[in-house]
């Protein structure tokens, strides 16, 4: 696979300004961890090693045995286990190597001054031959078409009301509650224009997974700022203006490990909750295209985890996006634990119960983002670390080897489930430059 803006970690860059994020906060411990290829990245049958280092204070510690194991990404076993005593702060691990494309996870152990100390490097071998376990059923397509045509029968409806407190000299914000069906159903959101006149672009922001409050809805205040016209909004029909403790509430009565939201209904695809969450996005794109100051050209979705996910489920059902953009997606080639590796987010053979059945299998295929991916059109733009244990690398690169559309990748090898906010901003300048 063409690696195109593909980051490549120099060590100083990882002591600066990795640090904060993959280490505990405030540590007096650090890791580095350090591949023999500098883009973390083999060829199946070639053989990777990891040099370890381990300071405190930084200054680089002697003698220290760091224990070591290792296996494929996700797995709960490991194949390869061992030790080695570092010398002035550093060793080598024999990383081993993999016939098939996937990734192997080194995690690490040592102990300093009493206290033990965890840290985990994966590498990959020819992940671009990475192909999902997921199959596009049939009639994938007709089904869709038909939940989208039963949806469209019912009519746009939503409220909007101004938001003084998220507003500012330069945009302005509503809260919209939108309707999604007879039923009742509906989603709120926070949608922020420019405060100017004109015709602008729309972005659709679904979000990461949970039943929680927005997060922070001006931490992104500079697409509007900008020129776009954003809409960030929550997927369970809860008003955002509630108190993180309220939501806190609530997901504790409704989101438990056996009821949780994402297997609720699991067993069959007419009444899977995700349903209405994938139409959802839908009647979002509905609801930005019929706003006066759309520019009638450009809809963008833009995402992270779950909202990666939604935001090229949007893109794949709905031929309006022109643009999409996602970080680590979730929800995707999700029984791939079946093929014996890493499957995605909210893997469910591994944090759910009596998952394998064959009910739940086929209903997962319709509304795996692989099948998605492989409809959408749109110029797309997908980010991901190797160090994610939430929406792992191997089911990242599924997603982008499978995509047939313009397309690029920013490849961060050292992120685990974040994203820095330059590269967040980055996003915004991508989606810039494609703009029609």
């Amino acid at each position: 696979m063409k690696r195109l803006l593909l980051s490549v970690w120099l060590l100083s860059l990882t002591l600066l300004s990795a640090v904060a994020e993959n280490y505990p906060y405030k540590s007096d411990v650090l890791w580095v961890t350090v591949p023999n290829h500098a883009d973390w990245l083999y060829k199946t049958g070639e053989k990777a090693t990891v040099e370890v280092q381990l300071y405190k204070y930084g200054i680089p510690r002697d003698n220290v045995t760091v224990t070591y194991e290792i296996g494929g990404d996700m797995m709960p076993v490991a194949d390869t286990k061992g030790s080695v005593t570092l010398k002035n702060g550093r060793g080598v691990i024999p990383v081993g190597t993999m016939k098939e494309p996937g990734f192997r996870d080194c995690r690490l152990k040592a102990t300093v001054d009493g206290k033990t100390y965890s840290h985990h490097i994966k590498v990959g071998f020819s992940p671009e031959k990475l192909r999902p376990y997921t199959t596009m059923p049939s009639d994938f397509k007709e089904f869709w078409e038909k939940a989208k045509a039963e949806q469209k029968e019912f009519p746009l409806t939503y409220t909007k009301e101004h938001v003084e407190k998220y507003s500012t000299d330069k945009i302005d914000c509503y809260l919209v509650k939108l309707q999604l069906n007879k039923r009742g159903q509906c989603v709120y959101g926070y949608l922020f224009y420019p405060k100017k006149e004109g015709k602008f672009p729309v972005v659709l922001c679904p979000p990461g997974a949970g039943i929680k409050t927005i997060k922070e809805p001006l931490r992104h205040k500079y697409y509007a700022e900008q020129g776009c016209i954003r809409f960030e909004f929550e997927i369970h029909g809860l008003n955002p203006e509630m108190t993180d403790e309220e939501f806190k509430e609530i997901s504790n009565a409704f989101n438990g490990r056996e009821n949780g939201y994402l297997t609720n209904g699991l067993d069959s695809r007419d009444n899977y909750y995700m349903k209405r969450v994938y139409l959802a996005c839908v009647r979002g794109i509905d609801f930005l295209t019929s706003l006066p100051e759309w520019d009638g050209k450009n809809v963008i979705a833009q995402g992270g985890s779950q909202g990666g996910a939604l935001a090229l489920i949007a893109a794949g059902l709905d031929e309006r996006v022109t643009v999409c953009v996602a970080n680590h997606p979730a929800l995707s080639d999700m029984a791939g634990y079946k093929a014996g590796r890493a499957g995605g987010y909210p893997h469910f053979f591994r944090n759910s119960v009596d998952m394998d059945t064959p009910e739940k299998i086929k209903t997962m295929a319709y509304y795996d983002v692989v099948n998605f991916a492989k409809l959408i059109k749109a110029d797309t733009y997908i980010t991901w670390g190797f160090n994610d244990d939430v929406c792992p690398p191997t089911t990242s690169y599924i997603v982008y080897n499978v995509l047939n559309c313009p397309k690029e990748a920013l490849i961060t090898p050292i992120n685990e489930h974040w994203t820095s906010n330059d590269t967040e901003y980055g996003h915004l300048l991508w989606i810039k430059k494609h703009l029609k």
